[in-house]
């Protein structure tokens, strides 16, 4: 069964969210890092949100993009707040393989 993974990332500075689905949450988290500090027109890169804060794991991508689509129609404050339930000092993680 194949998982896709809802997560938001973060600059080091905390300053900016970026939330985005994939199913392979490492590579991308990776890719996102290889990204920071670029002159490509991503909004992961332009604003170095490399840092994983918060997943969910889904087995539907339909559910997952879903989800995504509803997260990122969120106030900061609600999304800090869904961060904060599992993530209470916003310590930066690693991602599943």
């Amino acid at each position: 069964m194949k998982n896709y993974f809802v997560y938001i990332c973060t600059n080091p500075n905390v300053t900016m969210l970026y939330i985005g689905v994939s199913n392979s949450l490492k590579r991308r988290v990776q890719e996102h890092y290889l990204n920071a500090t670029t002159a490509r027109s991503s909004f992961a890169g332009k604003y170095n949100c490399y840092n994983l804060l918060y997943y969910e794991v889904y087995t539907s991508i339909s559910v997952a993009i879903a989800r995504e689509k509803e997260l990122k129609g969120w106030t900061r404050v609600k999304k800090l707040h869904l961060i904060a339930t599992i993530n209470p000092i916003f310590q930066f993680l690693d991602p599943p393989n």
